[in-house]
């Protein structure tokens, strides 16, 4: 058995130099070297961005989905959507460890969630199962290959599979909201109702506490009102993120021209980025934790309203970002049956 790579650059085929995220196509032999895990995969959450995307070019045709979903990984080994770049995540018990890997306590038989994006993970579909399109998932029989620097973390027992995957797909956004929100801070939550949005909105009100003001953007009118009968932000405004003036107005009325100290972009679709940005008051933070998002777009537009403020790229991991996480679950109530009801 030979030892690959730490980051896994022994398995890109094409094109030869670039990491596993980037490659176009990449070795899913699941035959193990020394430092890598061999997973049994259940369950792919497929990121939010990546799986609208196909829904939308599918029609929600669940059969031409499945057939989406395994050409796009018969061509690059990896569940990496070749519009938005993407992946998503899995649920696998380990099958086979490396005798180098990394982590000795880890057994095989664990189940666990991986945290890194399936955009980078070597895997080879047998068969899908199910196709869930209400939620992102997808049941296949299938397996995976995690490299050593690979992250994830074991399924805890007080919380259901398909719960704990759905909330860890997004924990990195929480840990961030976490990080940049402080007492008495503005903050504002575009693409509010959604998984990563519940929980962001949650961790700005912990953060923002009594002197702080949370604002939710959402499209949906049953998202917003399920965010109002939750009491996870002080308003909610209806409105469409690609129109940024609409929105920019919406949100003055509720500011003033102050509007806010931090902006989370949640958002799944193109052209949000100038929403996000207008909202935000000079040497304020823009936080885009959206996969749909254009780095050009936001670069440039902010330069061309001459905006100076802070832009974050999404990164989806962030330390203690999924123990974070799994306790907004065990704390809330109410998220928690919202994710029961959507995910178990």
């Amino acid at each position: 058995m030979i030892k690959g790579c730490p980051f896994g650059t022994h398995r890109v085929i094409e094109p030869m130099g670039t990491m596993p995220q980037a490659a176009l196509k990449i070795d899913n032999t699941m035959k193990i070297k020394n430092n890598e895990l061999l997973l049994d995969v259940m369950t792919l959450n497929i990121d939010s961005a990546s799986f609208t995307q196909i829904k939308e070019a599918c029609n929600k045709d669940i059969d031409k989905m499945t057939t989406m979903i395994n050409e796009i990984v018969g061509e690059r080994g990896k569940m990496q959507n070749p519009v938005t770049g993407s992946g998503g995540m899995l649920i696998g018990v380990v099958k086979e460890i490396g005798p180098d890997f990394p982590d000795k306590s880890l057994k095989v038989g664990d189940k666990l969630a991986t945290l890194v994006s399936l955009s980078l993970t070597p895997l080879k579909i047998n068969k899908i199962k199910n196709v869930n399109v209400s939620n992102d998932q997808v049941d296949i029989d299938g397996q995976a290959i995690l490299f050593e620097t690979g992250i994830y973390s074991v399924l805890p027992a007080d919380i259901p599979e398909k719960l704990a995957l759905a909330a860890l797909d997004v924990a990195g956004a929480p840990a961030q909201v976490e990080r940049l929100v402080k007492e008495g801070d503005t903050v504002c939550i575009i693409g509010g109702g959604g998984k990563s949005g519940v929980l962001c909105a949650y961790q700005a009100m912990v953060n923002a506490g009594a002197s702080g003001k949370v604002i939710v953007i959402e499209y949906s009118e049953e998202n917003a009102k399920r965010i109002l009968d939750m009491n996870l932000a002080h308003h909610v405004i209806i409105a469409d993120a690609t129109k940024p003036v609409e929105v920019y107005e919406k949100v003055k009325e509720i500011t003033g021209e102050d509007v806010c100290d931090v902006v989370i972009n949640n958002v799944n679709v193109a052209n949000t980025e100038m929403s996000s940005i207008l909202i935000t008051k000079d040497d304020g933070v823009v936080y885009f934790f959206s996969m749909a998002t254009s780095f050009t777009k936001a670069a440039l537009g902010a330069e061309g309203v001459g905006k100076d403020v802070q832009m974050i790229v999404g990164n989806g991991y962030a330390k203690g970002h999924a123990d974070l996480t799994l306790g907004i679950i065990r704390e809330s109530k109410t998220i928690r049956n919202l994710f029961e009801k959507l995910y178990v």
